[in-house]
């Protein structure tokens, strides 16, 4: 696959009349590994004057791609000497659409996410990320995906711009990503709650029913489920609700919370760089005191500033009376599990912005952000107006499933 650049644009940096030839290829391991994490290393996200995130792939560029089944990384390489200068990755699997009309059985679909899209600072604005986009989606409709769709920073203006105006994409659902930091103090549980572990069988039963209505819930949610980085699933229930409810049994209770736990820091880690040295010492400040003094349960600020990993919640559902109150203590727990863990920072979910549940997740909103979810139909010939998903766009239910793979 490749493509070439025409004269104009190289205008700004090479004043000859010669042609570029951008080639664009799948990403060959032994070949551009170094070159890939220089690119990588390059490419922080914030906004310029601002604090900045870094994400470190642990020699592993297509770590973030790795544990779904059908996967692609594409590279662009410039020049006579093949220098990188822009990458993409892509993955496809089966989801669901939501229900279709008045059926109660939920509308698969294939679909491919597309993510970690990079282009050298000095090769921008030459329609490389474009192309890369596009060849993405060629991948992608070969091996049979009806849809593609990426996830941006609602405030990534460049991101959005790119896929809405040059490569056709429409605004889709506008997620809520909730960070809450791991603090150095123990959170209490109410005794009146029983956190029960949900075995992954049972859990694929549950979360086939509880998210059937729902978008973007994968049909092999059981090999997430069986996946080495789930750390588990667990609801919380009251304890009296244990007298008459039997997990076993396949039934729910009256009123329950329910998420599992992705280890998301053995995939990759990240770090904020670019911060003051007067706030720096201000959170390493709240952090001592947090651990010297752990019964004032001081709200510190982990040390976000080293490479570290966080946990993401997902699969959150809950139901019932005590709904709420249910979700906040196993949320506590979540905390507590990531508390024991030396390299967990953070806790992070992502939820439909209208789902119930979002409100009873605890979150620090000055690390919150909102996403935006953007999608196109591959082939547009297909099916009629009243069958595209993305023409559709009222969903039959507020509840998105996030799955720990994309993230």
């Amino acid at each position: 696959m490749s493509l070439q650049i025409s004269e104009e644009n190289l205008a700004t940096y090479d004043d000859s009349n010669k042609t570029t030839l951008v080639v664009v290829r799948q990403y060959d391991e032994e070949k551009d590994k170094v070159a890939v994490e220089e690119l990588e290393g390059q490419c922080d996200f914030g906004q310029r004057g601002q604090p900045s995130l870094f994400t470190d792939l642990m020699g592993d560029p297509i770590s973030r791609i790795r544990n779904l089944p059908l996967h692609v990384m594409l590279v662009a390489e410039c020049g006579e000497n093949g220098e990188i200068v822009g990458i993409i990755r892509g993955c496809i699997k089966t989801v669901t659409r939501g229900n279709k009309g008045s059926t109660p059985c939920p509308v698969y679909v294939k679909i491919a996410y597309i993510l970690g899209l990079r282009v050298s600072s000095q090769h921008r604005r030459l329609g490389i990320a474009t192309k890369l986009v596009e060849k993405i989606e060629e991948w992608s409709n070969t091996n049979g995906a009806k849809y593609a769709y990426m996830a941006t920073d609602s405030n990534n203006e460049a991101s959005i711009k790119l896929f809405t105006s040059k490569c056709n994409y429409a605004k889709f659902r506008a997620p809520s990503v909730l960070v809450q930091p791991v603090h150095a103090h123990y959170k209490p549980i109410a005794s009146d709650i029983a956190i029960v572990r949900v075995s992954p069988q049972l859990s694929e039963s549950f979360y086939r029913r509880i998210f059937a209505s729902s978008e973007f819930f994968p049909r092999d949610i059981d090999d997430i489920l069986d996946n080495k980085l789930n750390l588990g699933t667990f609801m919380a229930v009251p304890k009296k609700t244990l007298l008459n409810w039997d997990p076993k049994s396949g039934s729910f209770p009256s009123t329950f919370a329910i998420l599992s736990v992705w280890n998301t820091k053995e995939v990759y880690k990240l770090q904020v760089r670019g911060i003051s040295s007067l706030k720096y010492a201000a959170c390493l400040g709240s952090r001592v005191l947090d651990s010297w003094m752990p019964w004032l349960r001081v709200p510190s600020i982990p040390n976000i500033f080293k490479t570290f990993g966080f946990y993401l919640l997902y699969g959150i559902h809950m139901e019932g009376k005590y709904g709420p109150r249910l979700m906040k203590s196993l949320c506590a727990f979540a905390h507590n599990m990531g508390r024991k863990d030396g390299e967990c920072r953070l806790l992070v979910s992502e939820v439909g912005l209208d789902d119930p549940v979002r409100e009873a997740i605890p979150r620090w909103n000055k690390f919150s952000w909102g996403d935006l979810w953007c999608m196109k139909k591959l082939d547009v010939s297909e099916c009629h107006e009243d069958d595209d998903w993305v023409e559709s766009q009222a969903s039959s239910s507020s509840a998105i499933f996030v799955d720990p793979r994309d993230f």
